[in-house]
């Protein structure tokens, strides 16, 4: 049987838990700083608990850490680790350099429910939910985790499908008694689930990225299933609604395919639906998967098609390709050993 991890516990449950063991509240912050505040990776190293405590501790909880298993090195300095899950399973985490920055993408799911069209994470279907120990552990156990300046939730899974787990991992990451990152150095990005948008908007102040990838419904519903249930329009009436003061951001991700979403068309009703929204629009370069009929634009186009979005006044920029030597697309690396498993 696979004992409960300590960390990945929000303070409140470290809190809940001390109560529970018959230990002083103190030791709930105690705890917080040996998990987030210093480079422990056992309960021997709490120094400042009784060994009575430390060996309650040890009984009851599993330390909670992971270490990756396999990395993967690009040539233009992008490592891709993966990680085992509790169960068995895999998943993926990018460490992305950047002049000076260190960007972390991590995955919020084992697989994906979404389906989109585009997406190797979705075709692997959805194998389970992440903790947030989980996801928390992908920036800990990371040989360059004291010098990441920026986060995303981009990588497997879609995180308002976790939302519980996912604002758990955000407020160990900001708060004070974590690991005092701003939440103006994290991004969450959605496919667009309504109910989870409205929970994150409340409750979370970190970015907000939406995947957008065409501004058409019927074309959106043939990319990404969800549009049915989620209509981008719905979307948009929630984010137009919110006041995105005090520095938060929010941005669209489109992936630009040849022949699909690249035209004219889409440049005019794209400044169309998001007329009123302050926002940014990176365009992504398609990075190929097995089995799909979709291919990336050409340069050309492509760059066309950012200066048509800034001549709207929409501020577009392109994302720039990393790590395509080494199973760039998120999804490949996790199901290549999947297969080989």
């Amino acid at each position: 049987m696979v004992k409960e991890a300590l960390f990945g516990k929000t303070l409140n449950e470290l809190q809940q838990l001390v109560t529970e063991l018959g230990l002083s509240k103190f030791t709930a912050k105690q705890l917080a700083d040996w998990l987030y505040k210093k480079e422990v990776s056992s309960f021997d190293e709490m120094t400042n608990l009784s060994k009575k405590t430390r060996e309650l501790l040890s009984d009851k909880y599993d330390f909670g850490l992971i270490d990756f298993m396999k990395v993967q090195k690009s040539k233009d300095g992008t490592k891709k680790y993966l990680f085992p899950t509790v169960h068995g399973q895999f998943i993926e985490t990018a460490m992305i350099p950047d002049k000076d920055r260190k960007t972390v993408c991590v995955s919020s799911q084992v697989g994906c429910k979404m389906g989109c069209l585009f997406c190797m994470t979705g075709k692997q279907g959805f194998q389970g939910q992440l903790t947030a120990g989980e996801i928390v552990n992908q920036i800990r156990n990371i040989p360059e985790w004291q010098e990441v300046s920026n986060i995303v939730y981009m990588g497997m899974g879609e995180p308002f499908d976790n939302l519980d787990e996912v604002l758990k991992s955000t407020e160990i990451l900001t708060a004070e008694w974590g690991f005092a990152i701003s939440p103006r150095r994290i991004t969450v990005s959605s496919i667009g689930i309504v109910p989870g948008l409205v929970r994150f908007l409340n409750e979370s102040e970190t970015h907000l990225a939406i995947s957008l990838h065409t501004p058409f419904h019927e074309e959106r519903q043939k990319l990404m299933p969800v549009e049915i249930a989620y209509p981008l329009e719905d979307v948009l009436h929630e984010i137009r609604n919110w006041d995105f003061g005090r520095q938060r951001r929010v941005s669209f991700e489109y992936i630009v395919f040849h022949g699909l979403n690249d035209t004219p068309a889409h440049v005019k009703e794209m400044a169309k639906v998001l007329d009123g929204i302050k926002c940014r629009i990176n365009l992504i370069r398609f990075h190929p998967i097995p089995d799909t009929p979709l291919e990336g634009t050409n340069e050309e186009t492509l760059q066309k098609f950012k200066d048509a979005l800034n001549a709207k006044g929409i501020t577009t920029t392109i994302r720039a390709s990393r790590g395509q030597d080494i199973y760039a697309a998120c999804g490949l690396l996790s199901t290549k050993e999947l297969i080989e498993k």
